[in-house]
């Protein structure tokens, strides 16, 4: 492909700017929750949307695939023969909205204001996977082709750990063949400086209930001859941490692979500041395992986090009571040596030898887990990656780490024996997962001239 042809295909995005956009409001305002039963339709809905987006452009074949959850889209075009082959990733659920009251605008409203476009999934992830479609769109009306293979697979339950997709990729494993992945999914460390995402972390998750009396009861009459499950699972939180922020359970740090001195110099030269990190998070003051700069715990170190910790009276007001039970959600980010499958039985173990007397302990295993991911050096996508970056941008991208995790990545490695390059043109500061989610309006642009970029260079590296 030509220098030309690459140039009509930009400049034909270019008069699509108002149709980009309007893509995503369109697809932003279904509400796509994949974690909660009451959305089931709406799911439906936006796998709908997203398939007949795909038979849009051109040639494309586009189509659903069942799973026990819900459905998976893949479209293909294999036209350009001798070429390349990709598989594009990315998904179409997004997070629960809550709590709904601190949100500024509706958050299945999508909201233009300024640069910026306001609502659930705007960034994580339609956003950035339409600017994947658009580009092909693009190519097929300009040229009608694309300069690669390109087969497209979106899943409908990534938000949720992506359990069934693993099942779904062993089916299809014939059908997803490629040289690699091409990530929507992901994000970059800045806005304002290119960034190439080379590792991410695992994931393990439990979660577990601590219960004493069969019932609520009067905290007047029952308090102090009964032990409270509140202050039960509050003793137990605070064991799995020591005082310098470590985690406390026996054989969590087992296997875990220390960062050489020289990859640890060349984070600490990345242009990051501990001050700018807290204002725009609004915490006041850091806080971590000793020993480690805020991008090494965030990126190279293993984590055990509270999600979650309910029980009693929560409403307005005062309920003297004393709760039967108290509830607890943990999520652990790992790094490589660690085994998903291992982590929450440690915990599990750690958890009963501190369970104080007179309460009992249920632990419930999830099956969202993951291994950590890191992306080879020598590997073509991330070389073509890092050159398609620094044309958009003039200046070379740095390359981070992710402090999330993306499950998928495992299964494409060890179903399909091939490699993730993250391509994202999200921003890990535009409160994903939070309320007032957004997505930069610019970066629709950038990310397409980046996409059909990288598409062409892609077509000139040697394929065997």
């Amino acid at each position: 492909m030509t220098s030309d042809e690459l140039q009509r295909v930009l400049a034909l995005l270019e008069t699509r700017r108002a149709d980009s956009l309007n893509d995503l409001l369109e697809f932003a305002s279904i509400p796509s929750v994949s974690a909660q039963p009451q959305h089931a339709s709406d799911m439906q809905r936006a796998a709908d949307w997203l398939t007949e987006r795909l038979r849009r452009c051109g040639p494309l074949t586009a189509e659903q695939w069942p799973t026990a959850g819900h459905p998976a889209v893949y479209a293909e075009w294999l036209g350009a023969a001798g070429a390349p082959t990709i598989l594009v990733y990315g998904h179409y659920d997004v997070q629960p909205p809550d709590p709904l009251e601190r949100w500024h605008t509706p958050p299945f409203t999508p909201t233009v204001v300024g640069e910026r476009v306001y609502g659930r999934g705007v960034s994580d992830d339609k956003g950035p996977l339409l600017i994947a479609v658009q580009v092909a769109d693009a190519y097929f009306s300009a040229l009608g082709s694309l300069p690669v293979n390109v087969k497209f697979l979106f899943e409908g339950e990534e938000e949720i750990g992506s359990a069934h997709l693993p099942a779904l990729v062993e089916q299809q494993a014939e059908r997803l063949k490629a040289d690699f992945v091409l990530s929507a999914d992901g994000g970059m460390w800045s806005a304002d400086i290119p960034s190439l995402t080379i590792s991410a972390r695992g994931i393990a998750a439990l979660e577990f209930t601590v219960r004493g009396p069969s019932k609520d009861l009067h905290s007047g009459r029952h308090g102090g001859s009964l032990h409270n499950p509140l202050h039960a699972i509050s003793a137990l939180v605070a064991s799995l941490h020591d005082a310098a922020g470590r985690v406390a359970v026996p054989g969590f740090y087992d296997g875990v692979q220390e960062r050489s001195p020289a990859e640890r110099e060349a984070t600490r030269q990345l242009p990051f500041s501990d001050e700018a990190y807290l204002a725009q998070t609004g915490a006041p003051a850091g806080y971590g395992e000793e020993g480690f700069s805020t991008l090494e715990r965030q990126w190279d170190r293993p984590t055990l986090e509270l999600n979650g910790l309910w029980g009693g009276y929560t409403g307005e007001g005062s309920k003297t009571v004393l709760p039967s039970e108290a509830h607890a959600k943990l999520t652990c980010r790992l790094v490589p040596g660690q085994n998903p499958e291992r982590i929450p039985g440690l915990i599990e173990a750690h958890l009963r030898r501190h369970l104080p007397p007179g309460v009992t302990l249920e632990v419930r295993h999830s099956d969202h887990q993951a291994s950590a991911y890191h992306l080879p050096a020598g590997h073509p996508g991330r070389r073509v990656a890092r050159e398609v970056l620094a044309q958009v941008y003039g200046r070379p991208p740095l390359e981070v780490g992710m402090g999330g995790s993306i499950p998928v990545l495992e299964t494409f490695s060890r179903v399909l024996g091939i490699d993730t390059v993250f391509f994202s043109f999200a921003v890990g500061d535009e409160d994903i997962h939070a309320p007032n989610e957004f997505f930069r309006i610019p970066r629709i642009a950038q990310g397409q001239h980046a996409w059909a970029l990288y598409w062409t260079l892609l077509a000139q590296e040697p394929h065997a």
